[in-house]
């Protein structure tokens, strides 16, 4: 019996520090990396030609993960219809009919092109929420929140800097 609880509390041990997480619910999906889709092939480029390609605020926050002010995007006020696609690599990400106004301060969707994105969990915080990347080229664009509006009840909150509008 003592042999049986322990081989139990040595996998929970190597569970937690290895983020392996069990979760139930209609978003377990969000509680693990997802892999990249098979469509997408991915972008790798030296950080030297990531600082050239973007701007400093659009490298801050793809690449190094950091948050831009609420309020700062012009994309919060942006109702026109288009697609908003990745900043690094112009991969579509969301579709204008999918955004709405959070009142947070971040251009927010409640759905996403599901294929063209990942997302990972941090494992050093209890209930933080879901990070997710462009597939193609891994930046950081945001978190999904479970607030959101039906259908999905999802939120995902994007930093404007890792987004560009193209118009249709």
């Amino acid at each position: 019996m003592e042999a049986r609880q322990l081989r139990r509390r040595s996998f929970l041990k190597f569970a937690v520090s290895s983020g392996i997480a069990v979760t139930t619910g209609r978003f377990s999906k969000l509680h693990a990396a997802t892999p990249t889709s098979p469509e997408v092939e991915k972008l790798y480029l030296s950080d030297a030609v990531w600082r050239e390609r973007l701007t400093p605020e659009q490298y801050a926050v793809l690449r190094f993960g950091e948050t831009e002010f609420a309020g700062s995007s012009e994309l919060n006020h942006e109702n026109r219809a288009g697609t908003y696609v990745c900043a690094g690599c112009d991969l579509p990400l969301f579709k204008s009919d999918w955004k709405y106004n959070s009142r947070t301060g971040w251009p927010s969707f409640w759905q996403a092109f599901d294929e063209h994105l990942t997302t990972r969990r941090p494992i050093y915080a209890f209930r933080a929420p879901t990070e997710y990347l462009c597939a193609r080229c891994d930046g950081h664009h945001g978190h999904i929140f479970e607030d959101g509006p039906p259908p999905t009840g999802l939120r995902y909150c994007s930093n404007g800097a890792a987004l560009k509008f193209i118009k249709s």
